[in-house]
């Protein structure tokens, strides 16, 4: 996130996308009610499903699956047309804005409307509620980022905020939701196979010198690494032989499951680091048991940036050690001594590495935690980015056009699927499926299908139906909801039975490697 969680009270405007807020985040959903309900907040939500956080919107849009470029670039049009934009802010802090104007002049309403399906008044009303803000903040999920165009969806979202100058100044930002609760702190140690700790980039070669003078090391490889869903396709054409998966299940959250478990199946070594027996650790030729969150010490890093300390409530079970130690024991093992005295000392060696954490300390953070960067012991951290400037200087307008789906649909699979998650279970339901009271409150998977289409269909309301798209096919409930978008059904994929991921496929985006899990082509079917 740009800007802090607390921020989103003093916006005048809220734009919430892609996330179904008050389902998957809770806590953070209760901050734009409250704005909405206590400040007089205006609450813009576009979403294809009826999701609860619309009930507090002022405006709900209901888009077509996978047209976010286009509604984005209409707003974008309506508001340069309407001369409502801040013209100080993108002289003064933007470049290439001319090549956006250019771009969005065809993004008219109704140009917008045939492809997004979204009303042009409503269009229309909507670019002025949010250009007429005092300060607008946008939040996205999800929704956003798990298209095979994902990236250009976040890059729009980021011109439509530059577009009226919402950016470095508290109330507005453009602030993206975590799915999980330390996915920013492993992003910011290096979690990803372009980068090392503070997205240094491997590719630097003075950088692979400073990692290599920091650790007493030579020959640090400068070339990227794999994405992990680069890794899977490898492993079923047989050049990886073995893989070692941490704190992840991805036979039950990998895109294409069936092909996914082919792949996995054919590998020679499979280890698996977890803190239950998860349907990916019983394929495992090693599973290695570690602690869950309430067992260990150290910090996590959340979706605003700030940094956490946490600290061990209940003693693990016995044969449960730190995800580090685990990971120290087996680097020692093969050759390389790794050696730490607790989690405080490891944080200290990458403060040391980090820019952006080089002035937190357990000692500062004790009771509360710090936003990053914070350069120094002195600095007391950013909870705003960019007010003065943006990391490259000026921010930098893109010029993006809109492209369809990777998969659409025709006369055999005539309805589009998306997929996403329940208040009650989460992502894999690894943890939560082990609770009573949570399997009471969501016991099983369903599909959400819109009045007419079930109509159509002669489904009833609890019947057991057919889902199957080009990869597979499961059985779910029907579930018969006002929700639902007419054409598309929703299908929560926590459920190992009945997997949504046997529906979807794995178009990637050719940026992040995030495969389109929100749109896919499927049938529905009374079940036998």
């Amino acid at each position: 996130m740009t800007n802090t969680i607390g921020c989103i009270e003093k916006a005048d405007v809220i734009l919430v996308t892609g996330s179904n807020t008050t389902e998957n985040h809770p806590v953070l959903s209760s901050f734009v009610k409250r704005a909405v309900k206590s400040r007089g907040a205006r609450l813009i939500a576009v979403d294809p499903r009826r999701v609860k956080i619309a009930r507090h919107a002022h405006m709900h849009l209901r888009q077509n699956l996978g047209t976010d470029v286009a509604w984005i670039n209409g707003m974008m049009n309506v508001i340069i047309a309407e001369d409502l934009y801040d013209k100080a802010f993108v002289e003064s802090r933007t470049e290439k804005f001319e090549e956006l104007k250019k771009l969005v002049i065809k993004y008219t309403p109704d140009y917008v409307e045939a492809i997004a399906g979204i009303p042009a008044q409503q269009l229309i009303d909507a670019a002025r509620m949010y250009a007429g803000a005092g300060v607008a903040s946008i939040v996205y999920c999800m929704g956003i980022t798990q298209h095979s165009h994902g990236t250009d969806n976040v890059k729009s979202l980021a011109n439509l905020s530059m577009l009226c100058g919402n950016l470095g100044m508290e109330g507005g930002g453009v602030n993206p939701l975590r799915g999980q609760n330390n996915v920013q702190g492993a992003c910011d140690m290096g979690g990803l196979p372009n980068v090392y700790p503070a997205y240094q980039p491997v590719s630097d070669l003075a950088i692979a010198k400073k990692f290599e003078e920091a650790w007493g090391v030579s020959g640090l490889p400068t070339k990227v690494g794999l994405q992990v869903t680069e890794m899977v396709p490898k492993a079923h054409e047989g050049e990886i032989k073995a893989l070692y998966i941490i704190g992840e299940n991805p036979l039950v959250s990998d895109p294409d499951l069936n092909h996914a478990e082919e792949s996995i199946a054919k590998l020679e070594f499979l280890v698996v680091q977890d803190i239950f027996m998860t349907e990916t650790a019983k394929m495992a030729h090693v599973v290695l048991p570690s602690k869950c969150f309430a067992e260990k010490d150290g910090t996590f890093s959340n979706t605003e940036r700030r940094v956490q300390r946490v600290r061990t409530a209940v003693p693990p079970p016995a044969e449960a050690w730190d995800d580090w130690k685990i990971i120290c024991e087996i680097g020692s093992r093969m050759g390389l001594p790794m050696a730490y005295e607790n989690s405080e000392a490891i944080f200290e060696e990458l403060r040391k590495v980090t820019p952006s954490y080089a002035g937190i300390t357990y000692a500062r953070i004790d009771q509360e935690g710090l936003h990053w960067p914070c350069p120094n012991e002195e600095h007391p951290g950013t909870p705003v980015l960019h007010k003065e400037q943006f990391t490259r200087g000026k921010g930098l307008f893109h010029a993006i056009e809109y492209t369809p789906p990777a998969e659409l649909t025709d006369d055999r699979y005539p309805m589009y699927l998306t997929t996403g998650r329940l208040l009650y279970q989460y992502h894999t339901g690894t943890m939560t499926m082990k609770s009573e009271g949570l399997n009471d409150r969501a016991p099983e998977c369903f599909v959400e299908i819109a009045p007419v289409d079930a109509a159509r269909l002669g489904l009833d309301d609890g019947a057991r139906v057919k889902v199957a798209s080009r990869r597979g096919g499961i059985k779910a409930v029907v579930q018969i909801s006002s929700k639902a978008r007419p054409g598309t059904v929703f299908i929560p994929f926590h459920y190992a039975q009945a997997a949504a991921n046997r529906l979807t496929h794995a178009a990637l985006d050719p940026i992040s490697g995030i495969p389109e899990f929100k749109v896919c082509a499927v049938k529905l079917e009374k079940a036998a």
